[in-house]
């Protein structure tokens, strides 16, 4: 449950920073939604680390190894920096680009590298945050990451408040503003998360200790989840962009829409950060019929948190939106899209659980072909097809729940097989 509640909590920030950025201009709202498929592509980076990490731990903590934990959090604190550089630089200087490639209008483009180009200074404390949280959840600590994260979480509102409006003394900034708020956010996280892990009695401490076994076993478990989310998000991005040729209004409602629709995703999150890392210790300690039953546990109750928020997302869809934008076009797109994907909410809790409950045994090979055929033939071809032939943004909103619905499906059957129990790490 704190996991679920701290991803609550992102999604919230983002809401809140969406919710501010919208009275600046519509331009400045797809720009900020925009950023956020980028991060998936930077998300990419962080998963060669990230999931492989997040299974060994786990085994290491629930074999007794807390000091072999600790060593390899070490090595991939250093890992994490050396990625963290090179995405700073192609950010900061391609930024304006990447907008430009996804065909978003020449106003977003301008806002959008204002924005990207002062996130990409942040990119390495985001990298350490990413980890360090992934690896405290692992270890079994999900409650220190919820409450650092309601701090600053509160640190970056009101700072967003500040900078973008201009306050106390503050000239307005604008979307600068929000950037600076968030880079600033993420550098209290990891001051926050350093100052437990010196605590003898924190699940994981920082040993530095270098195993290049330990990190080949990350990269085996890793490279695949890598691979599966960068072509995911790469494939997230040509649907992004099918909608941007829509219009702006259309690109704006989408991503309002997928921005409360994030508060759905929570349980679903947090349960499946909970099974990964049920699962991972349950076979550390070679118990596989206690790791099957942690991930069914924690679907049967993520299906009832996100099914209770799909109904409400189908029944109130344009009190939800106006929040956030009084665009009448925009308004409705992100009506339709709420209602949409308020019907997928029990395939989406499905597809979450249980994938990550796979990750959790390292099984990532499985995750990869699911997620990368599931996208491409039930998603991004259809529609494709569907622009070419004139149906509206409705159909594409269609599509993507058809895909949803055929992908948890799917989870369930190889999750109910029990073949990767058997996994090795």
């Amino acid at each position: 449950m704190p996991a679920a509640l701290k991803h609550l909590v992102d999604i919230l920030q983002i809401l809140i920073d969406m919710l501010m950025v919208g009275m600046v201009s519509v331009s400045a709202l797809a720009a900020v939604g925009m950023s956020m498929q980028f991060m998936m592509i930077i998300n990419v980076l962080m998963t060669l680390y990230v999931v492989g990490g997040n299974a060994l731990i786990s085994r290491f903590i629930g074999q007794g190894r807390k000091k072999r934990a600790s060593a390899l959090l070490y090595s991939l604190g250093i890992f994490a920096v050396f990625l963290s550089v090179f995405v700073t630089i192609c950010g900061y200087f391609g930024s304006e680009y990447i907008y430009a490639i996804m065909g978003a209008a020449p106003d977003v483009v301008e806002q959008g590298g204002l924005y990207f180009k002062i996130l990409s200074l942040g990119i390495v404390v985001i990298f350490i945050d990413t980890l360090l949280y992934n690896a405290l959840s692992a270890a079994g600590d999900t409650k220190s990451s919820l409450y650092i994260k309601l701090v600053s979480a509160a640190i970056n509102a009101f700072l967003n408040y500040v900078l973008i409006f201009g306050h106390y003394g503050f000239e307005p900034m604008g979307i600068e503003g929000a950037a600076y708020a968030t880079v600033i956010a993420y550098c209290f996280n990891v001051a926050a998360y350093f100052i437990l892990l010196k605590k003898p009695h924190s699940k994981l401490n920082i040993i530095p200790i270098i195993r290049i076994k330990d990190m080949i076993r990350v990269w085996h478990v890793g490279w695949s989840a890598a691979l599966e989310r960068g072509i995911s998000s790469i494939s997230f991005l040509f649907f992004v962009a099918i909608i941007a040729a829509y219009g702006t209004a259309e690109l704006a409602g989408y991503q309002v829409g997928l921005r409360i629709e994030g508060i759905a995703f929570m349980p679903g999150f947090g349960f499946a950060i909970a099974a990964t890392a049920l699962v991972g210790q349950s076979l550390g300690a070679k118990d596989k019929e206690r790791a099957y039953n942690m991930g069914i546990i924690s679907g049967r109750v993520a299906y009832v948190f996100m099914g209770g928020v799909g109904v409400f997302l189908i029944l109130f869809p344009e009190f939800l939106v106006s929040f956030f934008t009084q665009d009448k076009a925009t308004i409705a797109v992100a009506s339709y899209y709420l209602i949409f994907v308020g019907l997928a909410q029990i395939p989406l809790a499905i597809m979450f659980v249980y994938s990550g409950a796979l990750r959790g045994a390292g099984a990532t090979k499985i995750t990869l072909k699911i997620s990368v055929l599931s996208l491409w033939i039930f998603r991004l071809i259809p529609s494709y097809i569907a622009y070419k032939m004139g149906y509206g943004v409705v159909a594409i909103f269609i599509i993507m729940n058809v895909e949803t619905l055929i992908k948890g499906i799917i989870y369930m059957y190889i999750y109910k097989k029990r073949l990767w129990l058997d996994t090795k790490v």
